[in-house]
């Protein structure tokens, strides 16, 4: 008979489970990703005010300026701004041949290095922002000793005042105020560069499909950079030949690949008439504030916040999963808004990053790529 109280039991409990009744639905749904991103431009000057307010939770631009010292809620990250390259005139009297492209632009060099703020002083192409930095390590310092080291080539300098254009408000900082010139006659000019937009500029994604894969590493970048100004025609076949093999994977394996990628940088960096100085560092910030704020933020060396790992990272307090995330970034939208030609903005980008769904996107810390939605698992 125990058998027939067990099985009345049972049917006494599905009875129960059948007329059960349940309310009070949560208006929450769980998932990864906050279920609804606004990404609304607002002015360098309103930045701090929204931060401190939880009215945004990231900006993406300019430094904000806070008033007095920030709270502990409202943290920083840091990511390769600009590189800063100091381009010799090829009209100039004073650059008409190599060697002398070469003493003004180490006098110029030598003046940026004895300057501290906001520039980090690094004359060399690849930056320990770079996924590939540590191949070059020995040659980034070999090349700060042959620039500003106490050899007798470092140490020449130009004998009259050089004539500097600037393009930017950094780049007036670095040489005496007497050498800026904004007149037609120029020997020297300092340019500075994006790493993000640069990177933007020779990366094209569409439907999963990433052209090309080395558009990230930093000897990419250096061609970019320093190729167009190699003037020995030797040099630049040796500079072309690197290129093409490296682009179309003519090398036998990793160790093979990584001396052609210094060869080829130490080729650009012999020529005198483009220089890097150094670089900037981008420094953006999020609001942690509990509970307004976010959590377990993922960004990319190169791009900061805005790129495809932030938004697939970033999690609400105030939701265990989804709720309402909101971006500030500097500028207007100006690029078309479809995903074949456009989105090519920093405002579009950003937009993008949220609506898009790609296989594959850049590596936050490297120049490889990381799968999306996808794992490869053997």
């Amino acid at each position: 008979m125990k058998w027939l109280a067990t099985f009345a039991v049972l049917l006494v409990a599905a009875g129960m489970i059948d007329a059960a009744k349940s309310g009070h639905e949560f208006p929450v749904y769980p998932s990864y990703y906050p279920h609804e991103i606004r990404v609304q431009t607002i002015a360098p000057d309103r930045a701090a005010a929204l931060l401190l307010a939880g009215k945004i939770q990231a900006y993406i631009g300019p430094e904000p300026h806070f008033t007095s010292a920030s709270p502990d809620s409202i943290r920083a990250v840091d990511s390769l701004g600009s590189l800063v390259v100091v381009r010799v005139n090829p009209e100039s009297s004073l650059a008409l041949d190599h060697a002398a492209a070469c003493v003004v632009g180490r006098t110029v060099i030598r003046e940026i290095a004895g300057r501290h703020g906001q520039l980090r002083f690094h004359p060399y192409p690849v930056t320990p922002y770079d996924g590939d930095y540590l191949y070059h390590a020995d040659l980034a310092e070999a090349a700060r000793t042959r620039l500003v080291g106490k050899s007798a080539g470092a140490a020449a300098t130009v004998a009259q005042r050089l004539r500097v254009r600037a393009s930017t408000a950094l780049a007036k900082t670095l040489v005496p105020a007497d050498w800026y010139t904004q007149g037609s006659t120029w020997d020297i000019v300092i340019d500075e560069v994006s790493a993000a937009e640069l990177a933007a500029s020779s990366t094209i994604a569409t439907n999963g499909w990433v052209s090309p894969p080395w558009a990230r590493s930093g000897w990419s970048r250096a061609a970019l950079l320093l190729a167009p100004s190699v003037d020995d025609p030797r040099r630049q076949i040796r500079v072309r030949a690197d290129l093409d093999r490296l682009e179309s994977g003519a090398v036998e394996g990793a160790v093979e690949r990584i001396n052609l990628e210094r060869d080829l940088v130490s080729e650009l960096v012999s020529s005198c008439r483009s220089l890097v100085a150094g670089y900037t560092v981008k420094r953006q910030y999020i609001s942690a504030e509990y509970s307004a704020g976010i959590e377990n933020i993922a960004f990319d060396s190169i791009t900061g916040l805005n790129s495809p790992i932030f938004v697939r990272t970033v999690k609400l307090k105030d939701f265990p999963w989804n709720g309402w995330l909101s971006l500030g970034i500097d500028s207007r939208p100006a690029a078309v808004w479809n995903p074949i030609a456009g989105f090519s903005d920093p405002f579009g980008r950003q937009m993008w990053n949220a609506i898009g769904d790609p296989a594959l996107f850049p590596s936050p810390n490297g120049a490889g790529w990381v799968l999306n939605r996808i794992s490869d698992v053997r």
